[in-house]
């Protein structure tokens, strides 16, 4: 399965594609970020992020794209920033008959990390750690979505677990082999169920 992850954004929207195995190792395809000026004119920021998702989506062909749900969170500007980014991101996976599915910013780090409060310096670690990279992507909104496809591919109904695309159901059973899914939790899936928990107290 080919995930397409995207950090949302309208100064830095980050890009990450991975392709996920059957049996959850997650191999790097590509990373980047797309910018804009808060100089310039709103119709031309939205349409330049667009324009770059529709080229990573003809470039890389992914199954499924994974986006990071809008929280408000932070400063307003920030979120409406971050809101025109996203439907247009997600206009563009739906043109192009891309199914897309949204996780919270703990559900990431709980899935790359093991902690839903981590911080980017521990997720782009894990990112490097996790595709067995170099170095650390640069800017951190590329490795944010990375961590977001990954976060994706382990939780994913295509591979046996995590959200089924065809149902919308979610279960908490991430990265559990099906040798221990009736066990008990580990650290990190403990984890994603309390982050999961939170954001359905919060819709």
């Amino acid at each position: 399965m080919r995930i397409l992850g995207v950090d949302p954004g309208l100064t830095r929207c980050g890009f990450g594609v991975v392709d996920m195995a059957g049996n959850r190792k997650a191999h790097f395809v590509d990373a980047g970020v797309a910018g804009t000026q808060a100089a310039d004119a709103l119709d031309a920021r939205v349409l330049h992020i667009q324009q770059a998702m529709q080229s990573w989506l003809e470039t890389y062909q992914p199954d499924v794209m994974a986006i990071e749900r809008v929280f408000a969170q932070e400063s307003v500007n920030t979120v409406i920033g971050t809101a025109h980014a996203s439907g247009v991101v997600i206009a563009a996976a739906a043109s192009a008959g891309v199914p897309v599915a949204w996780h919270t910013p703990s559900e990431v780090k709980a899935a790359v990390t093991g902690s839903g409060r981590a911080d980017k310096a521990s997720v782009g670690r894990m990112v490097t750690r996790i595709l067995n990279l170099d170095s650390v992507p640069k800017p951190a909104d590329a490795a944010d979505a990375l961590a977001l496809a990954i976060c994706h591919g382990w939780r994913s109904g295509v591979i046996g677990t995590g959200i089924n695309m065809s149902t919308n159901v979610q279960t908490h059973q991430g990265s559990v082999p099906k040798s221990r899914a009736s066990g008990g939790m580990t650290p990190a899936q403990r984890a994603w169920k309390d982050a999961e928990e939170k954001s359905r107290r919060g819709r």
